[in-house]
């Protein structure tokens, strides 16, 4: 179930800039090696069955091993005198006095990039490291993060300065430093006198002894504070606030197959499903800008992985459970019994490849070591490596067979009905990848002639059952903007607004049995790598549980809706708002009709025929899916307006095609009106990227938005989101009055293409809530904070706050206010 939302290009890490990019040789090398196959093979392949696997792969492997592109290939992706991740010490050394460069010049953004990208770099994965190096590096980047106020990341560093070398003078100093900004005086009057002993120098000495004695001062008229020095994540996931017990129960029917449906009633909010992945991993356009284990932004003190230069971790805490428990002292230091590319052999204390009881090791373990194929592997084919470790390491672990044999996942594939094209490639990935995993493992594990079928239906499992995690990003500022932000209405003031980011892939196999619904009963959010189900609205006994796979009505029409599905799934969808005829489908994507009493929808493309109350929707000569009338008795009055022609005549054949109102049947020039509202929007589109605006880009735009509502129908998608680009625009010059009434127009449309409870109108009043705030109006600013506020406790329940931290500070200033009035 793999989630179509697509992230915007993410912001700059914190690094200060991104690592060396590793350019993949594989799609290249893959084209190829597809080129190369013989017709005949490469036919068979394309019409064979999962029945056939067996034969289709032994023949491709056969083929591919007597080819010597295909060896030329794999030492290019596992050979470590090749390998594009390996740590450079000579390379840590120049970063880092290029780090030292930018810090002298007070270039302290550009500095703390160097200093990360030189631990990222640096060897720390043997007994032999240059500890001092390292530990020199780590305080180089806390004096940075000390300099930008990053005082909880400072600390951090320091601690792993000594935790490497811990006679490390400059370590205990700064961190004492630190420690006396936040007036945790005792600790800081501790680490400077362990600094004090250890330095030798006595102009070092002598300012050492002046600062401690400023300190002691301070401790002497100040209440002390204590401060957290911890390198673990904050794990709390508290799961509770849950209403009643929820039950639910597998089901099959004959329109959907297998599905969850409820045993007992359930209430809106309650807890349905809580889930950590089988496996993941990170999308490559997080790779720098998120934790690869937790997949929480990235802070500015990352942490590395000891034997790559690939993974990012947010802590200590994160790093390990990535690549496993450790022979480490203090910190982390990797004995290797044989050379570094064999990673099979790495000497482990707190884990054994013979006992039942042992922990297994991590997930990314057995993608380094010197061989970068991880890298630049596909994201799936990837995943699916980490499920092949993860079933190899369970049976060396529990003593059994090391044989390769069926994973038992239980999860469709469909890979009969699979284009050839994807068959071939991915077919010819198993084999990269079962060569991958054979360079690791050597000699421990034995494939057997099922192994690589096994592994061709893991794949395309993976690419019909994989949920995207996202993760919801601020785009100005959050938490920080809303508590500084200007409350009069004489300055300019974003809107405070955030974007989903899809910042990694994972199977989840319960979470998978939970069938798609384009307008679900069930929202799906994520706190770390776990999956958390949430009712949304009354489900009744025997009723199905169903959430989003990504398209929604409201978001998409319904040939994309359908398109969508058929291309990541392989199925046609028929929930209830594809398979009975709905407001927002006939109107989000529509022209207006030219008769100015009409609101009838008229379609750009899409083509209906209607017939004994069966709706039956083509796209371009080629058939959609059909939908049902609804009950004219229980139909809005809108609907019936929009499409009275279908109700009135429902019991003749009736066609209605693009450019005819589907009301009164008059037509338009569907070209003239699509290219002139192309036209329109895109120049209200060109707000978005301009950091300046002027009164007179302004006025284009608002002439663009009149012309919109002329040819677009008044509950388009397309003038929703004009009016809100004109509404940022206002707010961004100080215009609240005027950027209050396009948010609010743009809100309305909205709840006629979604419902007014749901999450889209949330955040769409949040923004109106950062308006109202400039403007002083507190009384309308807490009536709808609190409207958002009680949409998103019926999404994310006491998650809220993690999910959307900003909204706490939000809460405060609206309170505030009120309280004032």
């Amino acid at each position: 179930m793999d989630r179509r939302i697509i992230p915007k290009r993410p912001n700059t890490l914190a690094l200060g800039f991104k690592a060396d990019v590793i350019q993949p040789p594989t799609r290249f090398a893959m084209e190829q090696l597809k080129a190369a196959v013989p017709a005949e093979l490469r036919r068979a392949v394309g019409e064979g069955t999962a029945a056939d696997l067996h034969s289709t792969t032994s023949r491709l492997l056969a083929f591919l091993d007597g080819l010597p592109l295909f060896h030329e290939v794999m030492r290019g992706l596992t050979d470590p005198e090749l390998a594009l991740c390996r740590k450079d010490e000579g390379r840590a050394v120049e970063l880092k006095a290029q780090g030292n460069a930018c810090f002298s010049r007070k270039e302290f953004g550009q500095a703390l990039g160097f200093y990360s990208q030189a631990l990222r770099h640096v060897p720390i994965s043997s007994a032999g490291m240059d500890v001092n190096l390292v530990a020199a590096i780590y305080v180089n980047r806390a004096s940075t993060m000390h300099k930008l106020g990053l005082f909880k990341e400072c600390i951090r560093d320091c601690d792993r300065a000594i935790a490497v070398s811990p006679n490390y003078t400059k370590a205990w100093y700064r961190r004492g430093m630190v420690k006396a900004s936040f007036k945790n005086y005792s600790s800081a009057i501790y680490d400077l006198k362990v600094a004090l002993s250890m330095e030798a120098s006595s102009s070092g000495k002598s300012n050492i002894e002046q600062e401690l004695k400023l300190i002691l001062q301070k401790h002497e008229n100040a209440n002390e504070v204590g401060t957290s020095n911890s390198d673990c994540k904050d794990s709390d996931l508290s799961l509770t606030g849950q209403p009643h017990k929820v039950f639910l129960e597998c089901i099959s029917t004959s329109n959907k197959g297998r599905g969850m449906a409820s045993i007992n009633d359930i209430l809106p909010a309650s807890l349905i499903h809580v889930e950590e992945p089988l496996a993941a991993i990170i999308m490559k356009s997080c790779r720098e800008t998120h934790c690869h284990f937790c997949f929480s932004e990235a802070p500015a003190d990352v942490v590395f992985c000891p034997w790559c230069t690939i993974p990012i971790y947010c802590s200590k805490n994160c790093q390990e459970q990535a690549i496993g428990d450790i022979s480490c002292n203090q910190y982390t230091h990797l004995e290797f019994n044989d050379r570094v590319a064999s990673l099979a052999k790495l000497s482990i204390t707190s884990t054994s490849r013979t006992s039942p009881s042992a922990k297994l090791s991590g997930e990314h373990r057995h993608e380094c070591g010197g061989a970068h194929w991880a890298a630049v592997l596909p994201a799936d084919i990837v995943l699916a490596g980490r499920i092949m470790a993860q079933n190899i390491e369970k049976r060396m672990l529990a003593g059994k067979s090391t044989a390769i044999t069926s994973l038992n996942l239980d999860l469709v594939h469909h890979y009969d009905q699979h284009s050839p094209a994807n068959k071939l490639e991915s077919q010819i990935y198993a084999i990269v990848l079962m060569t991958c995993l054979q360079n690791y493992y050597r000699s421990d594990v034995l494939w057997t002639e099922d192994s690589l079928s096994q592994l061709v239906l893991l794949i395309f499992q993976i690419k019909v059952n994989s949920i995207a995690i996202i993760r919801m990003k601020s785009m100005d500022g959050g938490q920080e903007l809303t508590v500084n932000r200007e409350l009069s209405a004489a300055g300019g003031a974003d809107m405070c607004s955030v974007e989903q980011v899809r910042v990694a892939q994972a199977i989840y196999v319960s979470g998978s049995l939970f069938n798609h619904s384009c307008r679900p009963n069930v929202h799906a959010y994520f706190l770390s790598r776990a999956l958390i189900l949430r009712s949304t609205e009354f489900i009744k006994s025997g009723s199905p549980v169903e959430l989003s796979y990504g398209p929604q009505a409201g978001e998409m029409d319904l040939p994309e809706r359908q398109k969508t599905l058929q291309e990541g799934y392989n199925f046609s969808c028929q929930c209830s708002s594809c398979s009975e005829l709905n407001l927002s489908d006939l109107v989000m994507n529509s022209l207006c009709c030219s008769q100015s009493n009409c609101l009838g929808a008229i379609s750009e493309s899409t083509y209906y025929s209607c017939k004994e109350n069966v709706v039956h929707v083509s796209l371009g000569g080629s058939h959609v899916c059909k939908q049902s009338l609804p009950d004219l008795s229980k139909v809005d009055k809108e609907m019936e307006k929009i499409a009275s022609s279908f109700f009135r005549n429902s019991c003749v054949s009736l066609n209605v095609d693009p450019g005819c109102c589907i009301s009164c049947r008059s037509h338009i020039d569907v070209s003239s009106a699509v290219a002139t509202s192309h036209r329109a929007a895109s120049k209200v589109n060109r707000l978005k990227e301009l950091a300046v605006l002027d009164k007179n880009l302004l006025k284009q735009a608002l002439q663009s938005l009149e012309q919109l509502k002329k040819l677009r129908h008044p509950y388009s998608k397309v003038l929703a989101q004009a009016e809100d680009i004109i509404a940022e625009a206002f707010a961004k010059v100080g215009d609240q009055e005027q950027a209050r009434k396009y948010c609010e127009a743009s809100i309305q449309i909205l709840e006629k293409l979604y419902h007014p409870k749901h999450i889209i109108i949330a955040h769409e009043l949040i923004k109106l809530v950062s308006i109202l705030l400039s403007l002083g109006d507190w009384a309308s600013a807490s009536i709808t904070f609190a409207r958002a506020d009680a949409i998103f406790s019926l999404y994310y329940g006491s998650h809220v706050k993690k999910i959307l931290p900003y909204l706490d500070a939000m809460k405060r200033v609206v309170s505030e206010g009120s309280i004032r009035v």
